[in-house]
């Protein structure tokens, strides 16, 4: 399966089924954050489509615009809009969140998907260390990832608090569980993301929201392929390969889903 493909319907666990949930999945309209929606939505949710603007889904040849995301999520017959917002703003983030539950009345599901190892100026920091990385660099990396969800998160957040009810889903990476020597920062950014979901949980946990993180391992998107060079992996057990968006995207469903009612302030690490 290539990250240009859509993906396919799940099954029919009933603790799967999200008929009438209202979702948001920020950074969907281009790699996994566009997997997870078209789940999201195939299993029944209406879904937010986000991303920093309308251009950012022809990036990688994913898609032809956010728009485009929405008009697949809507094929699905689900309702649908893609608001574009720079979320480093925290008054962006307030919009986005406002906007969804105007669009589709309240917001069962976030899915916090927006970031990336991406530079202040190109597509990754380079050099991509602790020491010699551009300062600029470091803020940019540390806004995309850690601000980004924490903004969305605050007010998300208060809007299920105050509903008493929830699923928000953190995206750290597996990055933030080993040591790295490229790419650190980013490394870090993800690991702090795993403790705010640890810190938020319990914030929220008197509310009945659920907050939990996965951490994906390195899977096939539009950026995946466009900047690295993967050998053939044919010879290798699928644990060892490369994931496909599908097999992150399950796992996405599994915390938004009543399967997960009871589990909050978790990581699950995709090693």
């Amino acid at each position: 399966m290539t990250a240009e493909q859509t993906p396919q319907a799940q099954s029919q666990n009933p603790n799967e089924d999200l008929a009438g949930r209202a979702a948001l999945v920020t950074g969907s309209s281009r790699g996994l954050g566009r997997h997870y929606a078209l789940h999201l939505a195939r299993l029944g949710a209406d879904v937010v489509i986000h991303d920093v603007d309308a251009r950012a889904a022809a990036e990688f040849g994913e898609a032809e615009s956010g728009e485009a995301v929405a008009e697949e999520v809507r094929a699905l017959g689900r309702r649908s809009v893609f608001v574009p917002a720079d979320l480093t703003d925290p008054a962006a983030a307030e919009r986005l969140v406002a906007r969804s539950v105007e669009e589709l009345g309240r917001l069962d599901i976030v899915v916090n998907n927006a970031g990336g190892d991406i530079g202040a100026t190109g597509p990754r920091p380079d050099p991509n260390d602790a020491l010699d990385i551009d300062p600029e660099d470091i803020r940019a990396v540390v806004e995309r990832n850690v601000l980004t969800t924490m903004y969305t998160c605050k007010f998300a957040g208060r809007h299920m608090r105050e509903r008493r009810t929830g699923k928000i889903v953190n995206v750290g990476s597996v990055a933030g569980h080993v040591p790295a020597r490229n790419g650190i920062i980013y490394a870090a950014a993800k690991a702090a993301n795993s403790h705010y979901t640890r810190c938020l949980a319990e914030e929220l946990r008197p509310f009945d929201v659920n907050v939990n993180c996965i951490a994906p391992a390195p899977t096939y998107t539009g950026r995946f392929l466009a900047t690295r060079n993967v050998a053939d992996q044919s010879d290798r057990s699928r644990l060892q390969q490369v994931a496909q968006p599908d097999d992150m995207a399950s796992i996405v469903v599994f915390l938004v889903s009543a399967a997960s009612d009871h589990l909050t302030g978790e990581t699950i690490v995709c090693w």
